[in-house]
């Protein structure tokens, strides 16, 4: 969480940030996230809400907030969601109350979603988001890292080949984009992007004070 202002620091009290990353499948976008997650520990995952039944190993509150379809629709007739999609069946939203509530505290969030929930974030909170989008280098590049997981079908395969075309084409939806042909590189780019966006001055609200008694 970010620090409060403190006599003799310089570290100024901000408002958290809603950092999306998208990719079409194959391009990289999970090793990046879960590095980001590892070494930064000012920035969370968004945890959301899902219709889908847990599967071994997750964690209710950690992995998902589990949920049957009545309370999803139940939460969906309240507005408690930033964004929502049903996705092959199954629901996922992000609950607002607890984003909000962090946002305000400092907390920066991360958000694995696709273009689609990117639009309904941005629609609500534009000046808290920050959409990244990560490319692989070439098509071709993209096939072969799906073929070389060796655990999907050639019918599942060609499904995600035609999803990830279909995601590409929103590219120019997002504040930045960056080509993944190298994770170190790329990583070091989104990254840098991070840092900035916790720069700028909007966020900054410990900014005024802090100014003023330079002037005093």
């Amino acid at each position: 969480m970010a620090p409060s202002q403190t006599p003799g620091s310089n570290s100024l009290k901000r408002r958290g940030l809603m950092f999306v990353l998208s990719s079409p499948s194959g391009a990289g976008k999970t090793t990046i996230a879960r590095r980001l997650l590892a070494e930064d520990d000012e920035i969370a995952m968004s945890v959301s809400v899902t219709t889908r039944p847990m599967r071994p190993g997750e964690v209710e509150g950690r992995d998902y907030q589990f949920a049957d379809r009545a309370r999803f629709d139940a939460m969906v007739e309240a507005n408690e969601f930033l964004e929502w999609a049903e996705v092959f069946g199954n629901c996922y939203g992000t609950p607002k109350a607890q984003i909000k509530a962090g946002l305000r505290e400092g907390q920066d969030f991360l958000f694995d979603i696709d273009w689609q929930g990117t639009q309904q974030l941005y629609q609500r909170m534009e000046t808290d988001v920050v959409r990244v989008f990560l490319l692989p280098p070439s098509i071709e590049e993209l096939e072969q890292r799906l073929r070389g997981r060796g655990t999907d079908s050639e019918e599942v395969i060609e499904g995600r080949m035609a999803r990830a075309k279909a995601e590409i084409s929103h590219w120019d939806g997002y504040d930045y984009v960056v080509i993944n042909d190298d994770v170190e590189a790329c990583f070091g780019k989104v990254r840098a992007i991070l840092d900035a966006e916790r720069l700028r001055r909007a966020r900054q609200t410990g900014l005024v004070d802090f100014a003023r008694n330079l002037m005093r």
